[in-house]
């Protein structure tokens, strides 16, 4: 049984979703110690149980120390079983991250899936349901599987109760994915979401984004989200690009005021459109995985994050691929995948 210690690198739930998924796929069961021991709040939270929950009902997995407050679990896959099912974070916990803990497994699974998440559908600390859907699992597609993901009801925090529905025809091997480049910008558009507030709010995001970089009104929209249980704000820059599509989110966030909001937004877009990178920061740890179950890939990006660094490591543990970072030109980093033994 392979031990993970979950104080490793930056400490945080990522290391427990990753082993989920890679034990999943590899059916190598893992024992994790000192679960967030680094953390205010040690242990599992309502999401990092949701997710295990839902590992262990797809994998059929005998778990053991799945509780809140858990500083230790173990998890010993069976089976995977594809079909329909529905998973619950608890108020806001991300439902996104459930997806990408169970999607692996799932993508390569022997018949289609369905699956109904509710939660956190825009958490700040988390991948946002936009950028899943315009970025992340348009890079799966490319892989092979086909991934339909639908937004049904958004959930802000701290109310949650949002709602996304994902059909998952999956592929029986997953092929490489190279992005060198990132390719000419097509067009970028600004939205602003406001759910529960004064629409006012978008509007003064948006003016802070057209007055910054000159975007044309056309390319700019507030949208008023009437569905969600729970007051909320988004502000979504969405960069399309011959070779990949790229999304910069900033959360509205009590005591803030929006035009801070947006500042911090473009000031994160300025940074990717001058680096001349194709993967920003959060895509290269998102993708690694699929990377590894696949083989072989490779992408540039930006120098990687403690984040990703502590992901290396943990599919280190599960599987031989070798996984390279170099520097390149500039800002510039590749990070490359291959089969042990194998160079690119």
């Amino acid at each position: 049984m392979i031990t993970i210690d979950g104080a490793m690198g930056e400490g945080g739930g990522q290391i427990l979703r990753s082993s989920l998924a890679l034990s999943l796929v590899t059916g190598k069961p893992f024992c994790m110690v000192n679960i967030r021991s680094r953390r205010k709040k040690v242990g599992l939270l309502g999401q990092h149980l949701a997710a295990l929950k839902a590992a262990a009902e797809i994998g059929d997995a005998r778990v053991q120390g799945g509780h809140i407050g858990s500083r230790e679990v173990t998890f010993e896959p069976v089976k995977i079983t594809p079909g329909e099912y529905a998973f619950a974070t608890g108020t806001a916990g991300s439902a996104p991250l459930v997806l990408q803990t169970v999607l692996p497994a799932l993508m390569t699974a022997s018949a289609p899936a369905r699956l109904v998440l509710e939660g956190g559908t825009h958490n700040q600390h988390s991948p946002p349901f936009d950028f899943l859907a315009k970025v992340f699992l348009p890079c799966i597609e490319r892989m092979g599987p086909k991934i339909v993901c639908n937004l049904d009801r958004a959930g802000f925090y701290p109310a949650g109760g949002g709602r996304i529905s994902v059909a998952i025809d999956p592929c029986q091997k997953l092929k490489g994915l190279y992005i060198p480049e990132r390719g000419e910008i097509k067009k970028i558009v600004c939205t602003a979401m406001v759910s529960r507030l004064n629409p006012d709010i978008g509007h003064r995001e948006i003016k802070v984004v057209r007055d910054s970089m000159n975007f044309p009104q056309e390319c700019c929209e507030v949208i008023e989200i009437k569905n969600s249980p729970g007051p909320g704000n988004i502000l979504v820059l969405e960069i399309v690009s011959e070779n990949i599509t790229e999304v910069i989110t900033g959360f509205g966030k009590l005591g803030i005021p929006a035009e801070q909001v947006a500042r911090t937004a473009v000031k994160a877009l300025r940074q990717y459109l001058s680096a001349g990178v194709p993967v920003g920061i959060y895509l290269a740890d998102q993708l690694l995985l699929p990377l590894v179950l696949a083989g072989e890939g490779s992408f540039r990006t930006l120098s990687p994050s403690r984040h990703t660094l502590t992901n290396i490591d943990v599919m280190k543990a599960f599987t031989e691929t070798r996984i390279d970072c170099r520097p390149t030109q500039g800002a510039a980093w590749e990070i490359s995948v291959n089969a042990m033994g194998e160079t690119k």
